[in-house]
């Protein structure tokens, strides 16, 4: 039976950043649960000690000064999501995007998932990406990939992240955290006269 990359306290204590002493809850998952995931999943303990803002300011924007990094973008910086702590809990996060659900609407995908997946909070995602990363020595969650979240701004529009590299190699490495726009009203067009 294989065993599924798991990072708990222990893996974390052995990480280049300190989260002080970690007491994780038992395991939510019996062990044949988990092996029926170790191809597809990781097991990740998220300590309650970490914000978006918190990883954001100890990892830095720029990947010319040292990576893994975020991408260098501000918007995010003042939302509740940015500064919200992480759970205390463990997950069980895919290591890579479900193929059938490339190019849908996030309450399309929501809808297919049937409860029995859901989508994670952006600072779980990016934990997990941070962990996964010095846990295997540099291997990237999503590397090209963008994961959609259960958060959303507080204009109501959905926050996605990944694609830590940019498959063309125009943009700068960093982990990605967007926002999907949605069409409101303010939205238009001023269009000009063609001679």
């Amino acid at each position: 039976m294989e065993r599924i990359t798991t990072i708990g306290p222990d893996e974390l204590a052995a990480m280049p950043y300190d989260f002080g002493v970690l007491s994780a809850p038992v395991i939510p998952w019996s062990e044949e649960e988990l092996a029926q995931h170790s191809k597809t999943h990781v097991l990740i303990f998220t300590p309650c000690v970490a914000t978006i803002n918190s990883l954001r300011e100890k990892f830095g924007i720029d990947p010319n000064v040292s990576e893994p990094c975020f991408y260098n973008q501000d918007w995010y910086l003042k939302e509740d999501f940015a500064n919200t702590p992480l759970d205390g809990k463990w997950h069980l996060i895919r290591k890579q995007v479900l193929e059938d659900a490339r190019a849908k609407q996030p309450e399309e995908i929501e809808a297919a998932l049937a409860h029995e997946e859901s989508f994670s909070t952006a600072v779980t995602c990016a934990f997990a990406f941070f962990s996964y990363w010095f846990h295997t020595n540099g291997e990237k969650l999503w590397e090209h990939d963008f994961v959609w979240c259960s958060d959303r701004d507080h204009n109501g529009d959905r926050v996605y992240i990944g694609r830590y590299e940019d498959p063309d190699g125009v943009n700068k490495n960093g982990f990605n955290i967007h926002r999907h726009l949605a069409l409101r009203h303010s939205y238009s067009a001023a269009p000009e006269i063609i001679i």
